[in-house]
């Protein structure tokens, strides 16, 4: 018969170097506000859309939608901490101006990468929950049934100028 470990409760294992407060997660009329601005600032930008490009196409230009393809852009954004890495010189990497993460996905392995990722990149993280809703909420803002991670390009167009007033002075 095997012998069984006890848990101690009093060790905690700290898994994330980045602890989110409360009052960093958007919720209730804050997110219905957040979702709002975006929403603004992405037919803002539709409107002021030169190339008329067909509309997914358009939005994948501007957002980086899903975890795989957030994740993608922030491992190739260049580190705060690493001044040599080697640039590709024929397409220069993809910066985000803000990630929005889901903050209540089950299973929560799906997104815990994001944030660490993202601080070492210097790309600000907002945490959205809704009762179990925020992915259909987020889903419904790229023209999506659901998703639990997105990330806005910083391109200079009327979305960044808006995110850029939300966002806090200090990241």
């Amino acid at each position: 018969m095997r012998s069984v470990i006890p848990i101690n409760p009093a060790k905690k294992i700290e898994a994330d170097s980045n602890p989110v407060k409360e009052s960093d997660y958007y919720e209730g009329e804050r997110l219905t506000h957040l979702l709002g601005l975006i929403q603004r600032g992405i037919e803002a930008s539709k409107l002021s859309n030169v190339n008329s490009l067909p509309e997914k196409i358009w939005l994948k230009k501007q957002i980086a939608i899903g975890i795989n393809e957030v994740t993608r852009v922030l491992e190739r954004m260049e580190s705060n901490n690493t001044s040599d890495q080697q640039q590709n010189p024929k397409q220069p990497p993809v910066q985000l101006q803000v990630v929005i993460v889901v903050a209540d996905c089950k299973p929560r392995m799906l997104t815990k990468h994001i944030p660490n990722l993202a601080a070492s990149r210097g790309v600000p993280v907002l945490y959205i929950r809704d009762n179990k809703r925020a992915s259909l909420r987020l889903g419904e803002l790229v023209k999506l049934k659901t998703a639990l991670a997105i990330g806005v390009k910083a391109r200079g167009n009327e979305l960044n100028l808006l995110l850029q007033q939300i966002l806090p002075s200090d990241s």
